[in-house]
C-alpha cells in the first residue's frame, strides 16, 4: 500500500493537515523506547494529541473508554495481555475507534498481524528492521502518521451527528463532508455517470486492494469461490514480503480455491488464485495464446511495489471487454489508470463503496475519473460476480 512499503521504497508525499482538532492516540506497546518514539512523532506533526501510553493490553482495555482514542497503535507482542487478547476488548469498550497493529517483518508477525485483522483491527504496521537503521525508522514514521492520519479521519466523520430533518448543508449539525478522492496528475474529471458492464463473460478477474484489503478480500473470496472455477484470479494486496505469502494462504481457506503468490513465468489456469509477491510488481504477458505470470523487480508505481496499476494495464491490453477489474478498500489512488484503461477497452470495472471500505482512496480515485460500471458495498460485490461469472442477468 501506499504505506506497506518493501525496503527502497520512497515515503508517500507529505499530505495537508487537516482542520479541525487534533486526532486522539493511544499507544500500546511495552518497550518504553518505543512508546517515547511515537508519542514524540505523533506529537511533533501537530494532527495529533497522545490521550494514554500503555505497556500492555489489559491496561490498554481498562483506559479507553476514559480516553476515548481515536486510534490505537497496538502492539501484539506483549507480557500480562498481548495485542490479540485485548484488541476485542479494546473494540467492545469504545466500538468507534480505529486500531492500528503493530508487529514485527516475519512470518509469526505476518500471522498475527492477519489474525488480528479478522478480529476487527482496521490495518497493521510492520516494524522497521533494525539492521536498515535510519532509512527503515524514516519509512516508519512516515506510514505511521499517514495509516494514523487516515484512519482517524475516518473515525471522525463516523462519528459526526447525522443533519436533522429538514437541515441545510453548512449548519452546526451537518457532518464534516468527506475528502475528495486523491487528484490523478493528466486526468479529467469524469461527471459521475458509470458506464456499462461489459456484455462479454469475464475470461479474467484483477483485484487491487490496501488499507483494510485483507479483510474485504476475505469476505469476497468466500462469495465468490463456488464460481472461479472459470477463470484465473489476480491480486494485488500492498503488502510486504512474507506477509503476501500468509495472505495468500488466508485466501485460499476462505475461497477453498489454490491460492499461492505468483512466480514468474507461470501458465495462468482457471480456478487458480494469483497473490503479488511483497517488493514485486506481478503483471500478465501472452505468448502462443498462453497467458503467463511476470514479476518485474522495476520502481515503485504510485509508491507501492506490488501496484495495482501495472497489474490492471497488462490485463487490460490482453484481455480487453472480457477484463473484470475489482478496487477495494485502500489508500492513495493506485489502480485507478489501470481500471481506466479497462474501461476504455470495453472490460468491466467494480469499485467499493465509501461506507464499506476501511479507506476510500483508490475506490474513490477510481470512481472519479468514472472507470466504474458499479460502486457497491463489499456485501454486494461478490453477488454481481458470481451473476457475471455464471451468465446471470441484471
Amino acid at each position: 500500500m501506499t504505506l506497506a512499503r518493501p525496503p527502497g521504497t520512497p515515503a508517500a508525499p507529505a499530505q495537508a493537515q487537516p482542520s479541525g482538532p487534533p486526532i486522539k492516540v493511544m499507544i500500546v506497546d511495552d518497550s518504553v523506547f518505543m512508546r517515547g518514539i511515537l508519542s514524540k512523532w505523533l506529537g511533533e506533526s501537530g494532527e495529533f494529541t497522545v490521550v494514554g501510553t500503555h505497556p500492555n493490553g489489559r491496561r490498554a482495555a481498562d483506559d479507553v473508554q476514559s480516553s476515548q482514542p481515536d486510534v490505537v497503535i497496538l502492539d501484539l507482542e506483549m507480557p500480562d495481555m498481548d495485542g490479540l487478547t485485548a484488541l476485542p476488548l479494546i473494540l467492545e469498550r469504545k466500538a468507534n475507534t480505529a486500531v492500528l497493529v503493530a508487529s514485527a517483518l516475519s512470518r509469526r508477525g505476518a500471522e498475527v498481524s492477519l489474525r488480528a485483522l479478522t478480529l476487527g483491527a482496521a490495518d497493521y504496521l510492520p516494524k522497521p528492521d533494525s539492521a536498515r537503521g535510519p532509512v527503515a525508522a524514516e519509512e516508519f514514521r512516515a506510514e505511521l502518521l499517514a495509516k494514523a492520519r487516515s484512519l482517524g479521519q475516518r473515525v471522525r466523520r463516523r462519528s459526526m451527528p447525522r443533519p436533522p430533518v429538514g437541515s441545510t448543508a453548512g449548519t452546526a449539525a451537518s457532518p464534516a463532508p468527506a475528502p475528495a478522492a486523491p487528484k490523478i496528475p493528466g486526468l479529467g474529471k469524469a461527471d459521475g455517470k458509470l458506464r456499462a458492464y461489459s456484455r462479454m463473460p469475464p475470461g479474467i478477474v484483477a483485484i487491487g486492494s490496501s488499507t483494510g484489503g485483507p479483510q474485504a478480500l476475505t469476505k469476497l473470496f468466500s462469495d465468490i469461490g463456488p464460481s472461479l472455477g472459470r477463470v484465473p484470479v489476480l491480486v494485488v494486496q500492498h503488502m510486504p514480503a512474507t506477509f503476501t505469502a500468509i495472505l495468500a494462504e488466508h485466501i485460499a481457506r476462505a475461497s477453498g480455491r489454490r491460492c499461492a503468490e505468483g512466480r514468474d513465468g507461470e501458465d495462468l489456469v482457471a480456478g487458480q488464485i494469483y497473490v503479488a509477491p511483497g517488493g514485486l510488481h506481478m503483471d500478465v504477458v501472452q505468448s502462443g495464446g498462453v497467458s503467463r505470470i511476470r514479476l518485474l523487480d522495476t520502481a515503485p508505481v504510485n509508491f507501492c511495489k506490488p501496484a495495482v496499476d501495472p497489474m490492471f494495464e497488462s490485463v487490460a491490453g490482453i484481455y480487453g471487454a472480457a477484463a473484470l477489474g475489482i478496487v477495494l478498500t485502500g489508500m492513495g489512488s493506485d489502480g485507478a489508470r489501470g481500471a481506466l484503461k479497462i474501461a476504455d477497452l470495453g472490460g468491466s470495472i467494480i469499485a467499493q463503496d465509501e461506507e464499506s471500505s476501511v479507506v476510500w482512496g483508490m475506490p474513490g480515485a477510481t470512481a472519479a475519473i468514472g472507470a466504474c460500471a458499479g460502486i457497491l458495498p463489499i456485501t454486494e460485490i461478490g453477488p454481481k460476480v458470481n451473476r457475471m461469472l455464471t451468465g446471470g442477468r441484471e
